[in-house]
């Protein structure tokens, strides 16, 4: 091998470590499954480079490569990409979230619940349209309290869709979610809410 061949070899290296730093970066942050394509234009790598880099950081948190196996894990699901908890720390990680000392909800995580409580199931995109800002933060938190849950990913755009849990429905006093009160007297602009439900086939 010459020199240059080992340079040029070398700094292909460098590249596909780059991209794959960067692609964890992306991933540890995003709520749903991500395409290869988006998490290419994301990183700015070429879409062979991304399915190299993922593949490679699947080997990696497996305990493929001579390391450790993870607690977590990176899984493709409806055709994207997304880190998740291995199924068999579910229990461990609920156990913390729930042990967490609960701290007064802001009001925009109020406003968020409310829109998924009376919307359902729905998701984070609809959400974000009927309040007109970004959500994700406000979600994750959701979340993480166990307000909220992950109902199903439609199969064919990658989206989740949210509902609320039971555990809702204990802080609320009620039993079932036909208790909440109407929404009309107490929403503004809730006509205009409504039709944005049946444009979205909620």
């Amino acid at each position: 091998m010459t020199a240059e061949t080992s340079m040029s070899a070398g700094a292909d290296e460098t590249g596909a470590a780059d991209v794959a730093r960067r692609l964890e970066a992306i991933l540890l942050i995003v709520d749903e499954p991500q395409s290869l394509v988006a998490l290419a234009t994301a990183v700015g790598a070429p879409v062979a480079a991304v399915r190299q880099a993922i593949e490679g950081l699947v080997d990696d948190y497996d305990g493929r490569t001579g390391g450790p196996r993870r607690g977590f894990e990176l899984r493709e699901v409806a055709g994207g990409w997304r880190i998740y908890v291995r199924a068999e720390h579910d229990d461990l990680v609920a156990e913390f979230v729930g042990s967490q000392a609960p701290s007064r909800l802001s009001q925009a995580a109020l406003e968020t619940l409310a829109v998924i409580a009376y919307k359902q199931p729905i998701t984070r995109g609809q959400v974000a349209s009927i309040r007109a800002v970004n959500v994700d933060s406000v979600v994750r938190t959701l979340l993480s309290r166990g307000l909220i849950t992950e109902l199903f990913t439609d199969s064919e755009t990658g989206a989740i869709h949210y509902g609320t849990t039971d555990q809702l429905l204990v802080h609320l006093g009620i039993n079932s979610l036909e208790e909440l009160p109407k929404i009309s007297p107490l929403l503004e602009g809730a006509d205009e809410v409504a039709e944005l439900g049946e444009g979205t086939g909620l």
